[in-house]
């Protein structure tokens, strides 16, 4: 086991920084808020980006850019949206030396300045719908700031696209979260979520209805960890958008938006990790095997070598990235230092093992070295990564079920809730005054509304007033 300063039992925060400095994943810019990114973590973003960009170009989206600094004016047209991001926009006062006439916002989010650009774009029905996507950073004065999860500029992805009927809008914003951010999170990051519609409360501001994944940390918090917003109408009309539709009157079109940031980096690490470090999905790993040769300066280092290469040689053959470490460090601080990182699997090739005709292997999720045959060790290594992605994904579960409860006791709830335990699903009436209290009470939120054929809620109270519930909603302390 790694030695770190902190457990995350003992101090879960103190631990994922020290995860993060220890792991090479990021560290803090200059500036308050600011994140450098290093290659270690950074490719943990090149694949989130590959993966998300495979699925909607798949059905039909296309990428494209938009400036990062936006005129004032633009942000006032949208009134709702300008006052739900008001207090954390960084605003572009002065350039070349002189005061600007008008101040320019480093964008928190782009709905503004493209549907501007929409209300060129967009004349007839013949132009919808627009599947556009937008790969890029954002700004957001953030007052309390902890890297990846919440830091004063942020790298993201943001769909915005148009729709001719108020159905093929909603359509999109379920398939996106459906389809793409489900699936990344389930086949990629190895993370299972809560999915349901937020709370009018935490509703993206100027959108209709917001749709989300919540997952469980491993200090049994909750992390938002993507959204997906039908905006219906609304910033069609603040922006003047209108087209020509089939019966030939003008109507505005209706838009969804949705998001997936570099948050998701920390949901893995917080998530997986364990008090040695790291645990990568063998997929967001840049080396998902590492190959340490056990050299004694002898006759038989040339032969540990040789067989080195060869493993590795037919392991890139088959697509999987490998890594021989053959720095000149003692072996145990190798172990160490991959441990930390979270590759998921160690190969130790020595003289003794070749002996034998096997190397040893070590799993990130397990404990105990085994041996392998040299033998056809491609497809054993191949079947031991998806084994290994696989129970990742089987720990992070039951660990969320066994620290969600479902109780129609306020009390319970509250106790619950106080005590840090985790999640809890309760039957409620969706009013803001009743989510307002609970929020009091405890310092919890609703986390999202699950889906009623999943969840039902007929003939439930609700847990706080005792009236008619509405909602069966997922109750947690968030992040």
């Amino acid at each position: 086991m790694s030695k770190f300063n902190k457990t995350q039992e003992q101090d879960f925060p103190g631990w994922y920084q020290e995860v993060i400095q220890k792991a090479e994943l990021a560290e803090n810019g200059p500036a308050k808020g600011q994140m450098i990114i290093k290659p270690w973590g950074y490719f943990i973003w090149e694949v989130i980006q590959d993966e998300v960009n495979k699925r909607i170009k798949a059905s039909g989206h296309e990428n494209f850019s938009f400036p990062t600094l936006i005129p004032q004016s633009l942000l006032a047209k949208e009134e709702e949206h300008l006052e739900g991001f008001v207090a954390e926009v960084a605003m572009v006062t002065k350039g070349g030396g002189k005061d600007l006439d008008e101040h320019l916002a480093l964008r928190p989010t782009s709905e503004t300045i493209i549907w501007d650009c929409y209300s060129r774009w967009i004349k007839s029905y013949r132009d919808l719908p627009l599947l556009y996507n937008q790969w890029g950073n954002v700004f957001r004065w953030e007052m309390r700031t902890r890297l990846f999860l919440r830091t004063s500029e942020f790298l993201w992805q943001e769909g915005h696209t148009a729709h001719e009927t108020k159905e093929e809008a909603i359509t999109e914003t379920l398939h996106i979260l459906n389809d793409v951010y489900e699936q990344v999170f389930n086949d990629v990051l190895m993370l299972p979520a809560f999915k349901g519609r937020k709370s009018p409360s935490e509703t993206f501001p100027g959108a209709d209805t917001s749709y989300t994944l919540e997952t469980m940390m491993r200090d049994k918090k909750a992390l938002q960890s993507c959204t997906s917003h039908f905006l219906g109408d609304t910033f069609a009309r603040a922006y003047d958008v209108q087209f020509q539709g089939r019966d030939k009157e003008m109507h505005h079109p209706y838009a969804t938006s949705w998001g997936m940031s570099t948050r998701s980096i920390g949901a893995v690490i917080m998530a997986h990790g364990d008090d040695a470090g790291l645990r990568l999905p063998s997929k967001v790993a840049s080396k998902q095997i590492v190959i340490v040769p056990i050299l004694k300066s002898g006759q038989d280092d040339a032969k540990v070598e040789e067989v080195c290469d060869e493993i590795a040689a037919n392991l890139k053959a088959n697509g999987i990235r490998v890594y021989i470490d053959d720095r000149d460090l003692r072996p145990g601080n190798k172990y160490g230092e991959w441990e930390v990182k979270g590759v998921p699997i160690r190969l130790e090739v020595g003289p003794r093992d070749l002996a034998n005709d096997v190397v040893t292997m070590s799993r990130r999720d397990k404990s105990e070295k085994t041996q392998v045959g040299i033998a056809g060790i491609e497809k054993v290594l191949i079947e031991e990564l998806a084994d290994y992605d696989q129970e990742l994904y089987k720990r992070a579960l039951e660990f969320r079920q066994e620290n969600t409860i479902e109780t129609d006791s306020y009390e319970v709830m509250c106790d619950y809730l106080k005590a840090g335990n985790g999640f809890v699903i309760a039957p409620w009436n969706g009013q803001i005054e009743s989510e307002a209290k609970v929020k009091s009470d405890t310092k919890a939120t609703s986390r999202c509304l699950l889906d009623p054929q999943e969840y039902p809620v007929e003939g439930k109270k609700c847990v706080i007033t005792g009236e008619p519930a509405t909602e069966m909603a997922v109750w947690a302390v968030a992040y």
